[in-house]
């Protein structure tokens, strides 16, 4: 069976951003911290979702076809930051979104991912970074 999760992975709140992601181990620069299946939803979803509070919560899927998805696990959790330390990678052979670690992370520090992938510069944040 394949382990989908780093072990220790847990959920704080915070007063500002909300829910987010943190491990109780380091975690070292390169390792694959959580597979996250997703549920595809087609262009016309796609379309619906920013009227709903699924906004919040989906990534672009398909830019060709404007498909969308959300992530299961902790996908949809992990909070943004301009100085990431994780990055996502959409997996369209296995259906799932790949977070991965592009620094070292210390124990209890959160995991932070960038919303904007290196192949979509062009887009902007729907809030104040903060």
């Amino acid at each position: 069976m394949l382990n989908t999760q780093l072990p220790g992975l847990y959920i704080l709140e915070d007063e500002v951003k909300g829910r987010g992601v943190y491990c109780s181990e380091d975690i070292l620069e390169g390792s694959t911290i959580e597979l996250c299946p997703v549920i595809i939803l087609p262009p016309q979803d796609t379309q619906m979702i920013h009227a709903t509070a699924l906004h919040d919560y989906y990534f672009i899927w398909d830019r060709g076809i404007k498909s969308s998805c959300i992530a299961l696990g902790y996908g949809s959790l992990y909070n943004h930051s301009d100085n990431a330390n994780a990055e996502f990678l959409n997996d369209y052979e296995s259906n799932m979104i790949r977070i991965l670690a592009i620094a070292d992370i210390p124990a209890h520090q959160e995991i932070c991912i960038n919303y904007i992938s290196k192949d979509e510069e062009e887009f902007t944040l729907w809030f104040e970074n903060k």
